[in-house]
């Protein structure tokens, strides 16, 4: 889109390297070329922008084969407006002075031309082609007839257009029809692949075979050998019993002669020792038996001192304990003859209030007295002649 500025009531175009600007000013053509910059009228310019840069066209579209399945074929057109003024004159390029904005969509009116033209061209190639031989060879054809078609559209050059290469990406069939076809390929490549694992299997179990057998041959190997070993480590067993019962035997002399030698030293000094303990012994039994003596004498003195001691506490405790009972009951009866004086000099109801304070402070616990009206009144009168005087 070209850049369009405003100044005091003109306007300034500025055009880019791919895009061709048409000026028309009162029916006549003023400028004419790509990348074009100029000042022009808005009121009395006609202009016109077309696009001369490769451009690409991206088509989708679904077509029959001759065995009626329907396949989707997704291809792109590069194409370029070789004629600007022919392309001008054909299509409205024609753009707004003020804003640069194209007045049409010329663009998608080439789309449309070029997707149907090679649309045509494609389906009349599919409609007389198998699905197997579309699916194997269909994107050569259906490129290859529309590139030709396409070349061959008398309006494609009356409008300026000029195609530069047609690619067709892709061309498939339905899901359900494509899962399908994969199917035998599919089992075809597992029955390959189970094949190899089968025979993958069986050099394994050639292989596990030989090692066996090569195993089994080191057992019978090594079963030999170790049968030699046994008989030579019984022979060099024997050697060795031999040579340790000669050497024991020579051991067992040497060591009879030197307990003989031993037990007649050991026996003489034994009996050294025996005479040197004897007199030893009789000098320690006499001095012990002298120090038992003295200290038997000693315990005898301090047992007669502890006695004679132990009588004269007993005799001033003896003492002690009659003059304190004498004494003892001296007070008790100095204290029952007041007792009996006081009781003597008190009248008959004080004793008896005693008496009853004595016997209630000896009751039992009474938790309730029931008081029939027979003693109560007896216990009245008595009060009541008792006042009296």
């Amino acid at each position: 889109m070209a850049d369009i500025t405003r100044r005091f009531g003109m306007r300034h175009l500025r055009g880019t390297p791919t895009a061709h600007i048409r000026h028309h000013r009162s029916g006549r053509l003023v400028h004419d070329g790509p990348g074009l910059s100029f000042w022009f009228r808005p009121l009395t310019a006609a202009l016109s922008e077309i696009p001369v840069d490769d451009r690409e066209l991206a088509m989708t579209f679904h077509a029959r084969t001759s065995d009626f399945q329907d396949v989707s074929v997704q291809a792109t057109v590069t194409f370029r407006i070789a004629d600007p003024a022919l392309a001008a004159a054909r299509l409205d390029f024609s753009v707004d002075p003020d804003t640069g904005a194209w007045r049409g969509t010329p663009l998608e009116q080439l789309g449309t031309l070029l997707t149907e033209t090679a649309q045509q061209h494609a389906l009349d190639v599919l409609a007389r082609t198998p699905l197997s031989a579309a699916l194997v060879d269909g994107v050569t054809a259906v490129r290859e007839r529309v590139a030709a078609g396409l070349a061959a559209e008398p309006r494609l050059p009356a409008t300026g257009i000029e195609v530069v290469a047609v690619r067709v990406m892709a061309l498939r069939p339905e899901p359900e029809v494509e899962r399908a076809l994969r199917t035998p390929a599919r089992e075809q490549i597992q029955q390959e692949a189970d094949r190899a694992t089968y025979e993958r299997r069986a050099v394994a179990v050639e292989r596990e075979r030989a090692i066996a057998e090569n195993e089994l041959a080191s057992q019978i190997e090594l079963a030999r050998r170790e049968e030699q070993l046994v008989e030579q480590r019984g022979t060099n067993a024997r050697r060795e019993a031999e040579e340790s019962a000669a050497a024991d035997a020579v051991r067992a002399r040497a060591e009879a002669e030197r307990t003989v030698t031993l037990a007649e030293a050991e026996a003489a000094r034994s009996l050294k020792l025996a005479d040197a303990e004897a007199a030893r012994s009789t000098k320690l039994a006499e001095a012990e038996a002298a120090r038992s003596l003295r200290l038997a004498e000693a315990e005898a003195a301090r047992s007669t001192k502890l006695a004679e001691a132990e009588a004269i506490r007993s005799v001033r405790l003896a003492r002690a304990e009659a003059e304190g009972a004498r004494e003892v009951g001296e007070a008790r009866a100095q204290a029952q003859a007041a007792w009996l004086r006081v009781h003597a000099e008190v009248d008959v109801a004080t004793l008896h209030a005693l008496t009853g304070t004595r016997l209630a402070e000896n009751l039992p616990r009474i938790d309730s007295v029931t008081v029939s009206p027979d003693v109560l009144t007896g216990l009245l009168a008595r009060l009541g002649v008792q006042e009296r005087p």
